[in-house]
C-alpha cells in the first residue's frame, strides 16, 4: 500500500514516521509545508502530479489555538481549505481518506462521554475552522475516515504533558485549571491504532465514517500535573485553579469527554488507559 502523510513533522505525524521506520511493510511518503504547502490549492494539486497513493492520513493541522484567534484566515486556510482541496484529490483519483479531527468542535458543557453523533458548537476559531473541514470531507467524500481526538501529546512537538514537565522543573509553584476534563491521547497509540485502521480496510473491514479515539480514562489537567511532577519526584507545587483564573484567547471546553463505543464495536483495537501511555512517554523524555 502507498501512503501519504502530511503534516509529517507534528506529534502525530512523527510517530507514524517512527513506526514506519521500524519495518512497516507499507510504502510511505511523508510531507510538511516544505513538501506540500496547505496555504496554496495550486501547490497542493501540482504535488499530486504524477503521484498517486492508496491512502492520505491527513495529520496537517493548523493547531495554535490562541493564536488561531488572532489569525482567523490562515487557520481556516489550513484546516478548511487546504482539506477540501484534499478531499477533491481524493475523490478524483480514488485514494482513501483518514483525516484527523478534534473535540473542541464541541461545546464541552454536558457531562457525559460525546457520542459521535452528538451536535457541533464550538467555541473557538481553531474548533471552528476544523469543523469546516470535516464537513468538506463529508461532503466530498463517502468512504472517508474522520477520525477525532483530543489532549494529544507525545515527545515530539510542543504539547501540555511536555511544557508541564519542563515548567516543573525550573519553577517552585505551577497554576493549573481543573475545571477542564477529558482524555488524554498518547500520539504513538493513535498513530497505531490508525494504521491498524488502514490493514482492516485491506481486511475487508471496510466502515467509513466518524469515529472517535482517545486513551482510556477520564482526568482534569490539574492532575494531569499533579501525576507529572510527582512521577519525576519535582518538589514544585501544583496549585488547582477555575478557568476564569486563567485567561487566554480562545475559549475552551470544559468536557472532552469522547465515546468510543462506536470505535470498539466496529475495530475490535484495543485502546490503552491514558496512565499506561504516559508513564511510557515521560519515560523518553526523562531518556
Amino acid at each position: 500500500m502507498k501512503i501519504l502523510v502530511t503534516g509529517a513533522n507534528g506529534q502525530l505525524g512523527s510517530e507514524i514516521k517512527r513506526i514506519a521506520s521500524n519495518g512497516a511493510t507499507d510504502n510511505f511518503t511523508f510531507v510538511d509545508i516544505s513538501e506540500m504547502d496547505l496555504g496554496s490549492d495550486p501547490a497542493i494539486f501540482q504535488f499530486f502530479e504524477g503521484r498517486h497513493f492508496d491512502f492520505i492520513i491527513n495529520c496537517a493541522a493548523y493547531t495554535a489555538v490562541d493564536k488561531a484567534e488572532e489569525e482567523a484566515t490562515l487557520a481556516y486556510r489550513v484546516n478548511s481549505d487546504a482539506v477540501k482541496a484534499i478531499a477533491e484529490i481524493c475523490r478524483d483519483k480514488k485514494i482513501r481518506l483518514v483525516h484527523i479531527s478534534t473535540d473542541y468542535i464541541f461545546d464541552g458543557k454536558g457531562n457525559k462521554p460525546i457520542a459521535v453523533e452528538a451536535t457541533p458548537n464550538p467555541l473557538s476559531v481553531y474548533g471552528k475552522s476544523k469543523l469546516a473541514g470535516e464537513q468538506h470531507v463529508l461532503k466530498t467524500l463517502s468512504d472517508a475516515y474522520i477520525i477525532r481526538t483530543a489532549w494529544v501529546y507525545s515527545s515530539f512537538g510542543k504539547n501540555f504533558v511536555k511544557t508541564i514537565a519542563r515548567f516543573a522543573k525550573e519553577r517552585e509553584t505551577l497554576s493549573v485549571v481543573y475545571d477542564q476534563v477529558g482524555s488524554p491521547t498518547y500520539a504513538r497509540d493513535l498513530a497505531v491504532a490508525i494504521l491498524a485502521i488502514i490493514k482492516k480496510i485491506e481486511l475487508g473491514v471496510d466502515q467509513p465514517g466518524i469515529y472517535h479515539y482517545t486513551n482510556e480514562g477520564v482526568i482534569s489537567w490539574y492532575d494531569l500535573a499533579v501525576f507529572i511532577v510527582k512521577y519525576y519526584g519535582y518538589p514544585c507545587k501544583v496549585r488547582a485553579i477555575p478557568s476564569e483564573e486563567y485567561k487566554t484567547l480562545a475559549v475552551r471546553p470544559n468536557f472532552s469527554v469522547l465515546d468510543k463505543s462506536k470505535w470498539k464495536e466496529t475495530f475490535s483495537i484495543e485502546i490503552p488507559h491514558w496512565h499506561a501511555s504516559l508513564v511510557e512517554c515521560l519515560k523518553e523524555l526523562a531518556e
